[in-house]
């Protein structure tokens, strides 16, 4: 892999690392950060330039998408059931 390219990989890992721990919910947040530290270590040991290509698109996809999700969130919280409020009132 070039150097290039390890700067590449290693900024859109930290990237997508900082985007997930944004989640308010903690089942999200873990869920994402689980995803992406799981996605590059079975990816690590790519040596051909196609598939590293076609793997770090697929990782700016992922941080496209997780950034759009937090701006969703963001406009319209997520729902709290009935129950949970009650709880919250004892």
């Amino acid at each position: 892999m070039a150097a290039s390219s390890t700067a590449q990989v290693l900024s859109l890992y930290r990237l997508l690392m900082k985007e997930s721990k944004k989640f308010p919910s903690y089942n999200y947040r873990t869920y994402a950060l689980r995803r992406v530290r799981d996605a590059f270590r079975e990816n690590k040991t790519v040596e051909d330039p196609k598939v590293l290509e076609e793997l770090l698109n697929r990782a700016r996809d992922s941080l496209a998408l997780i950034q759009r999700q937090l701006v969703t969130e963001q406009h319209w919280p997520p729902f709290s059931s009935i129950v949970w409020a009650q709880k919250q009132c004892k």
